[in-house]
């Protein structure tokens, strides 16, 4: 259930853990890489949100094909744009129950390797939105997931992320030093904003005597950075240093989930899925856990790789829903990605950079409707340049998130010079 925690991190003295902080918040400021373990914290000074969910916001990197994961099965041009990538009909007894869709509402179904969803879906904490997406019609990664953490579909003026600024403009007075973590390779440009940031190794396998194989290099490295002014960094290092002392209070080495759960100790997903739960449980002010889950682009061989994705994605989900039992009504989880895939198949047995995408809601308070769409269709003459239409912006989706569940009344804080069509997908 949980990594190994052997001891090797207790002969570090406060005073080398401040300094190590705070050569390790200088990396983050510079937005180096790190290791998909590490995660990164955001928190700012004295700071409470007005009361509202928890946002766990799961982004999917490289343009997962929303195509098949809700699948509209009932629609012939989809099956006829892709003879062999399509998933079959619910009904279709040609195929093995392995390849047919997983019906929700006649019409739209889940891809087969997301069955650990299906309760949630049926038992109404679970909805997907459908022909979403961003306004900006590039199909550059760097550009598109720069543009939508951004909050500004084509601009680059505007530097901070949409998270940062959510967090930027409610009222500050949370004490929590918690009140943002993010899990991936760079502190995510979603989260960038006036809030002080900066990164640590994961809360298990950092602060709380980790593993010696992924700790030694990476103190090896801080070690070398260890050159800059101390006092130039003394406030970002206390502050790092209260985060440590905070977590390892926490203790979520020993977190044990609901009676029943398994998150797959293998997963950096179910990882950051575990301690996410563990924070949330432990009361301390968390507002938003962001992480990332790369490999969706599937140019080839996507009917090999992506079932094993969507396997990862949804048992990990199906976990933390479990884990959380009634706390889900308070919490939200949205998943995202920067586009979705070409309607049409290529000859490699994959899908090219596309546009409109799906989004996945769970929480209390989703919709009790399996599917949202204003479905466009996927006939020749109803695709943009090749690809399912957007008809509803991603950002409304966010701003609805906002304004109902997180109690943020000012969405155009979040999303400059954008006015919201709100559609009623949370209560």
């Amino acid at each position: 259930m949980k990594r190994d925690t052997k001891t090797n991190l207790k002969a570090i003295s406060r005073r080398d853990l401040l300094q190590r902080s705070a050569a390790l918040s200088a990396l983050a400021g510079a937005q180096l890489a790190w290791p998909a373990w590490m995660p990164r914290l955001s928190f700012a000074n004295q700071r409470r949100a007005p009361q509202g969910d928890v946002l766990v916001c799961i982004f999917l990197r490289g343009g997962a094909d929303g195509l098949n994961i809700v699948v509209p099965h009932g629609e012939q041009a989809y099956h006829a744009a892709r003879p062999q990538l399509a998933i079959a009909r619910p009904d279709d007894s040609s195929k093995e129950a392995n390849q047919r869709a997983l019906d929700l509402d006649g019409f739209f179904g889940l891809h087969p390797s997301m069955e650990a969803l299906i309760p949630i879906f049926k038992g109404g904490q679970m909805t997907a939105v459908q022909a979403t997406g961003s306004p900006d019609p590039t199909r550059s990664h760097f550009d598109a997931m720069s543009y939508m953490e951004r909050g500004t579909p084509g601009s680059y003026t505007v530097t901070t992320g949409w998270l940062g600024r959510h967090l930027a403009s409610l009222e500050p007075d949370n004490a929590s030093l918690l009140r943002a973590i993010g899990w991936g390779s760079s502190l995510q440009q979603s989260l960038r904003g006036s809030i002080s940031a900066t990164a640590i190794k994961s809360i298990v396998d950092y602060h709380l005597q980790g593993r010696e194989d992924a700790a030694a290099p990476m103190l090896a490295t801080l070690n070398a950075l260890y050159g800059a002014d101390p006092a130039t960094l003394k406030i970002v290092a206390e502050q790092t240093q209260a985060v440590l002392d905070l977590v390892s209070k926490i203790n979520v080495a020993a977190y044990k989930p609901a009676s029943g759960v398994d998150y797959n100790d293998q997963s950096d997903f179910d990882l950051a899925l575990m301690q996410t739960a563990a924070l949330i449980k432990a009361d301390v002010g968390l507002e938003i856990s962001a992480i990332d889950v790369g490999g969706w682009d599937t140019h080839q061989n996507e009917a090999n790789d992506l079932p094993q994705l969507l396997t990862t994605l949804s048992t990990g989900l199906a976990a933390f829903h479990a884990d959380m039992g009634d706390l889900m009504s308070r919490l939200t989880v949205v998943v995202m990605s920067e586009f979705g895939r070409r309607v049409e198949e290529n000859a490699s047995g994959g899908t090219d950079h596309g546009h409109g995408n799906m989004m996945l809601l769970m929480g209390g308070n989703v919709i009790p409707k399996p599917v949202y769409a204003d479905w466009p269709g996927l006939a020749p003459d109803q695709l943009v340049d090749g690809d399912l239409k957007i008809t509803v912006d991603y950002r409304d989706v966010l701003s609805e998130i906002l304004t109902k569940r997180l109690n943020n009344p000012q969405p155009e804080l979040v999303f400059p010079d954008f006015q919201p069509t709100m559609h009623g997908i949370v209560r």
